[in-house]
Order: structure tokens, then sequence, then C-alpha cells
């Protein structure tokens, strides 16, 4: 029966082995719901000793796990896509409850997870190797031909952020698995719930033993044991710059998949379309409350259109709907009391430095209601700081010249938008501007998910996407044949 062995009552286990288990420390991690703060469940805190037991368990059942036909491996993802579909109600109603996301939101993630491990299985069967021939390099290889196939790289570590559990962490399993590595799953505290339970789906989906392990328990205590490990061959994290920094320093010489934080700009230009542009800024900035890595945190508007920008903008957030998860809102509550206080204490001190509170968003606990700050400068901390909450940041400009190096002054480098009915210009100013992807009249957004996904700067290492996330977990392998 699905997920009857998953949990004790509201304590969960951790999945190594194909089964379902306790940490040998007896201590629990408490998960709580982020909108009334009370204890929704309970979570294994793993000891080091039970991270060695799984990753040597991953390591062996990778070795059998690579020489599986990849079709066969495709069929296995299959199954799980379709599980996933057949529990989507009960997943995003999860992901309502443990880190509230509003339900339509949630069902659109759980949906689209399973349309990415579906891409996932389809591209694994079109990974395939090359032949070269010596000859066309210089006269003394006329003999020599190689063979070059892709390898997996072996045991994957896959860190999770909590605000997308399932896509987040998914989109990391299904490429390793398709390319024949096994996976050690950490997912955050506020998320793993859901996380577990997709987990036991594809354990249904017929998914050999230890080939997907998932750990439990406080970074503070394994999560540095489990970076530095010499079991772990690859680690694809996607979390805070500072943690993803850390995370660099003491993993050695394992390869790196990262994405970090970002601060999403968008440039307005004077003949931009301004409802097309309020509506997509809207979107970027406020949905799931603006915790998102590619949220648009910057708006930077040329002052020829600003005012007439700003009047549309707050007619428009004042539309949205706030409050619990389990109705139809846009803006719900934060992960936590501390992103909240952090939240407040940006915009306290960008009404120090002079900003103007034009939308002054109240907070009940942990749900903050919409904010628009205008007149953002570099004297505010917001202007380089990631707000990962609802607000808005409204920049103004000059100019197309100082909106580009606006955009470009700050660490971070995932993605920029263009709003303009000029195409000439859109890719001019695309060119000049120093981020992984640049949207032209659109919000900053990942997706779909068969395009590349690049993170530069701070904002993380490597090349994410179906295609591309295959390759990263997979290496060259040379074969060289020398005829007489």
């Amino acid at each position: 029966m699905l997920f009857s062995n998953i949990k004790d009552g509201d304590t969960y286990r951790y999945l190594v082995n194909g089964k379902w288990e306790k940490s040998s420390s007896k201590d629990l991690i408490e998960v709580y719901n982020p909108s009334n703060g009370r204890i929704l469940a309970k979570l294994q805190s793993l000891s080091k000793s039970d991270i060695d037991d799984v990753l040597k368990n991953s390591k062996v059942s990778q070795k059998k796990w690579k020489n599986t036909p990849v079709n066969e491996r495709a069929d296995i993802l299959m199954r799980a896509a379709d599980l996933i579909v057949q529990n989507a109600e009960l997943l995003s109603d999860l992901l309502s409850k443990e880190i509230s996301k509003p339900k339509h939101l949630g069902m659109h993630e759980v949906m689209r997870t399973a349309d990415l491990i579906r891409s996932t299985a389809e591209e694994g069967l079109r990974l395939h190797g090359e032949y070269l021939d010596g000859n066309a390099f210089y006269h003394s290889a006329k003999k020599k031909k190689a063979l070059v196939d892709r390898e997996p790289l072996g045991v994957v570590l896959a860190i999770c952020p909590f605000n997308y559990p399932v896509n987040l962490s998914f989109s990391k399993v299904a490429p390793a698995l398709i390319s024949g590595n096994s996976v050690v799953l950490k997912p955050s505290t506020q998320g793993a719930l859901s996380v577990l339970h997709v987990s036991d789906l594809f354990s249904q989906a017929g998914l050999p033993q230890g080939v997907l392990n998932v750990v439990t328990g406080k970074s503070s205590s394994i999560g540095d044991y489990l970076c530095s490990h010499k079991d772990v061959n690859m680690i694809s994290f996607t979390g805070s710059t500072s943690v993803g920094k850390h995370i660099a320093s003491i993993s050695g010489m394992k390869p790196l998949m990262m994405e970090l934080g970002g601060k999403d700009g968008v440039i307005i230009l004077d003949d931009a379309d301004l409802d097309l542009a309020v509506k997509e800024c809207v979107q970027g900035v406020y949905s799931y409350s603006g915790q998102r890595c590619t949220a648009v945190k910057r708006i930077i508007l040329v002052e020829k259109i600003a005012n007439v920008f700003v009047k549309k903008f707050v007619e428009e957030t004042k539309k949205l709907k706030t409050g619990d998860p389990d109705e139809d809102v846009v803006v719900s509550h934060l992960i936590n009391r501390d992103a909240a206080d952090y939240i407040k204490s940006l915009i306290d001190d960008a009404v120090k430095n002079k900003a103007k509170l034009i939308l002054d968003g109240k907070r009940k606990y942990n749900l903050y209601y919409p904010v628009i700050l205008d007149n953002i400068t570099s004297k505010c901390r917001i202007f380089y700081e990631e707000q990962f909450g609802p607000v808005a940041c409204i920049i103004r400009v000059k100019d197309e010249k100082e909106a580009v190096s606006v955009l470009n002054d700050s660490s971070y480098g995932l993605q920029a938008s263009v709003f303009t009915n000029n195409l000439d210009k859109a890719f001019s100013i695309a060119s000049q501007l120093d981020v992984g992807a640049v949207q032209i009249n659109g919000k900053s957004d990942r997706g779909p998910d068969n395009f590349p996904f690049p993170c530069i700067k701070d904002s993380g290492i490597g090349v994410q996407g179906i295609k591309y996330s295959i390759e990263s977990m997979t290496r060259l392998k040379s074969i060289v044949l020398n005829f007489k």
C-alpha cells in the first residue's frame, strides 16, 4: 500500500536501501505549518553513522544500476511520473501545509514535475556517444580511432530548498537516475514531507533498492559531513549563495552544480507595452509571495514612463488575494518568522534611506501583504540584497544606458527581463546584461524545463535543464583503438 511504511503517526522515517528506517540517533526534527506555527510532523535526525551507511549502500547500488539498460531506467521514470499524477491532490495538499504554498501553485508544481520526469526519461534515450577518427588531426594518428561514450559520475548528492521541494528535488533526481547514477537526496526540513512521499512513489514504480536514498537531519549536524564525504561523487545544490560558497569550499574536487540566489531585474523602456509589463511584473514579484530565486526583485523604469507604470502597477497589485494557502490566493505566509523579520528590516532600511513606501503591506504573524517601494537607490540595502518576499523594488533611471548599468550592478547573475516593442533594441540590451538568461517582454522565469537554466556570478555554477543536467551528471570516457 502506498505510503504505509513512511511514518508512524506523525513521525516520518528516512529511506535507505528501499526500507523506511529510524535514525540511530533517536533524535527528531519538528516540521511546522508556516500558516499557524503548529507542529505538523517530525523527521528523523540522522547521525554521521547513519550517513556512512546510506552512502555505502548508494555506492554499491549504483554499480548495479549503471548496468541497467537505459530503456528500463526510462520505464521506471515513466511509471513514477504516472504515480505522481495519480497522487497530485495529496501532494499539493502537503505543499500547502508544510510550505504554505497556495493549492493551485502546488498542483502546478506537482504536474510540472511529472512532465519533467517524463521528458527526462525520453531525453535519456537520446543520450549517445560519438566516433572520432584521429586522421582528422595529424598524420601519425591515421591508425587511431576513438569511441567516446558518457558514463555516470557515481553517487550524486542532491540538496534541495523549501520553496519548490518536489520540482527542485526531482529535477535533480530524474537526470541523475536516467544517467545511471544513484542519488542521496537531502531535502529541506520544511518541504521534506512531500519529498518523502514522492520518493516512495519511485520505489513503488520499481526503482531498485538503494538507487534513491533520502536523508533528513539538521544541516548543522550532517551538512558538511555529507558534502565532504569520500563516497559522494557530485553535488547538486539549490539554496542560498552563502551556503553554496561554503559547500564549494569543503567539497574538494567534486563536480558542482549550483542554483543560488538571484536579484532578477526588469528593464522597462519608454516604448514598452505597459499593460503587459505591469501584468508580468505583478506575477513576477508576488507569485508564491516572492519566495523564488527567479522572482522579479528589481523593476527598473525609464523616467519617462515611470509614473504611468507605477500607477497601473499599484492598481493591479491591490487586486491580489492574500491569505491562507487553502484559499484561492497569490500571496500567502512566508516560510518562517525569521523570513518575515528580514523583510521588515529591508523595508525599514529603505524608508530610512528616503525610499517611498507606496503600498504598506501589513503583517500578520508570517503573512506579509504586498509591499511597493519606489525611488530605491544604492543607499538602500534592498538595492543589493535579495528580498525573498512580496516586496516590489522600483528603481528610476534616466535612460536605457543607466538601466543596463543598474541591472549589472549586482553580485547576482541569474536572469533579467527587457520590455520594449523594438526587438533590435531588446537584443542589443540583452547582449549587454551580465546574467545567465534574458527574457524579452516576459517576467524572469525558470522553464520550460527543456530550456537551459544557466547560473553565473553569485547565482551559481553550471547549467540546469533536462539535457544539460544529464550532461552535467555524466562524464566522457574514450576508448582508443590502435590499428596496425
